[in-house]
């Protein structure tokens, strides 16, 4: 059974496993690579100071840099494997608003279309309630089917399409 964690060092190689199976420069949704070093992950010091970066950006009392807002971050793990990633922005700024969203989540290649996506966005949203949120706005790129599914399955109402820099998203609000 699935379960979503707080990102800890101790699946480091299974993470890095993971990203092995993602085409080299793949953006990778609700994993917070973005925050990460260059280089070095396969470095256990590097890997635990990544996680603990990870951790601090939910914890509103520590300032984001310019640009990023508060966010939870999950790691999607089944019997002690790293499966994928989810993340929850606790509020919007104009390019959230804009492209991506409150939720992002990805799910390594080799287990995808097992429903995973669809269960940690569900799962996803009883946090979502928690922060005092009323709805989200959860987007993927327009020529992801399973993705679209995923948020329709989880109550998603397709606002727009819209042609964006960084390709053409669909937009989506589920209502808390």
């Amino acid at each position: 059974m699935p379960e979503l964690i707080a990102p800890t060092g101790r699946l480091q190689s299974s993470w890095l496993a993971a990203c092995d199976e993602w085409p080299p420069g793949a953006h990778q949704d609700g994993t917070g690579l973005r925050l990460a070093p260059d280089t070095g992950l396969d470095s256990p010091e590097v890997f635990a100071a990544w996680v603990e970066r990870l951790r601090q950006q939910s914890d509103r009392s520590v300032a984001v840099s310019e640009g990023h807002v508060h966010a939870t971050y999950w790691w999607i793990v089944e019997d002690g494997a790293y499966l994928g990633a989810i993340d929850l922005r606790h509020y919007l700024n104009a390019v959230l608003l804009d492209i991506a969203g409150h939720i992002g989540y990805s799910i390594r290649p080799s287990a995808r279309r097992r429903g995973l996506a669809t269960w940690a966005l569900g799962a996803s949203l009883h946090e979502a309630r928690t922060l005092g949120l009323d709805r989200v706005l959860v987007t993927c790129d327009d020529d992801n089917v399973g993705s679209a599914r995923t948020i329709e399955l989880n109550g998603g109402v397709l606002e727009d399409v819209r042609t964006t820099d960084v390709g053409t998203k669909r937009r989506y609000w589920i209502t808390l």
